[in-house]
């Protein structure tokens, strides 16, 4: 994180230390929990006094940006998500139609920040995305489910990042929260399909090269593909976990009634 932070070379205010703080959180360079450096070494980064520095992460701190956690320093507040309040997130989870909605709307955003990475991503935007591609396909070999899980999570987000629109961004990373918050079907279910693992790794193969070849249509298409194939796995997954369901409830009521040998 050192290397984040730019000297203010003009008035070396509050102001400007805000507006530099702001900036870096609005195009996601500095993300949710990312923990500051201290205040001794940040005001040296920015090139201002230490006063002026506090007065800046005070008013970042009282515009929510920031919090200061007591032995634990200053951290990148919760500031995604908003998007879904609270009472409405309570009514997306209670109703079935809006996971059904949520992976449409999902499908047409994913589809059009893929089509952006493709004609925006820079040379570093592109040697991270492959840098959690190898990551991925490390996970998929060693066959850990849920690492697989949080890197797919991950990935989505760098492909957001190499879109480079920041309101396309924040959208996305709170579309991402709810699946954190559990509102939706855990996704590790789809993870536990027969080839669903090596389908999903596919997938997001094919919208790394798009991404990396530069070719916006490519890149639109695989992602929205991925998330269809999302759409056919999850309703999958939740008939056969169902259909278990009522298989043991029928075997537990045929031994408890004596109609099936219990040997």
């Amino acid at each position: 994180m050192s290397d984040i932070f730019s000297r203010i070379e003009h008035s070396r205010t509050a102001d400007e230390v805000v507006q530099q703080m702001e900036s870096l959180i609005l195009e996601g360079v500095l993300r949710v929990g990312d923990r500051l450096p201290g205040e001794r070494e940040l005001a040296k980064q920015f090139d201002v006094s230490r006063p002026i520095l506090r007065d800046a992460l005070k008013t970042l701190e009282a515009r929510g940006l920031m919090v200061t956690r007591h032995g634990g320093g200053t951290h990148v507040a919760d500031v995604i998500g908003e998007v879904f309040s609270k009472p409405v997130m309570e009514l997306i989870v209670n109703h079935r139609k809006a996971a059904a909605d949520y992976l449409e709307y999902r499908r047409e955003i994913e589809g059009l920040a893929a089509e952006y990475a493709a004609r925006r991503a820079t040379s570093e935007d592109l040697a991270l995305l492959s840098r959690i591609m190898a990551r991925m396909e490390a996970a998929h070999q060693r066959a850990d489910f849920r690492e697989e899980a949080e890197i797919d999570v991950e990935f989505h987000h760098a492909v957001g990042e190499c879109a480079h629109n920041i309101i396309l961004l924040h959208t996305l990373r709170s579309c991402y929260k709810l699946l954190a918050d559990g509102v939706f079907q855990n996704r590790l279910v789809v993870f536990a399909l027969p080839a669903a693992r090596e389908a999903l790794l596919a997938q997001h193969k094919a919208i790394h090269r798009a991404v990396a070849a530069g070719d916006p249509p490519a890149a639109r298409q695989a992602a929205m593909d991925h998330i269809t194939y999302l759409e056919r796995a999850m309703a999958e997954a939740e008939r056969s976990s169902d259909w278990q369901r009522i298989s043991r409830l029928r075997l537990k009521q045929r031994l408890d009634a004596g109609d099936v040998d219990q040997r």
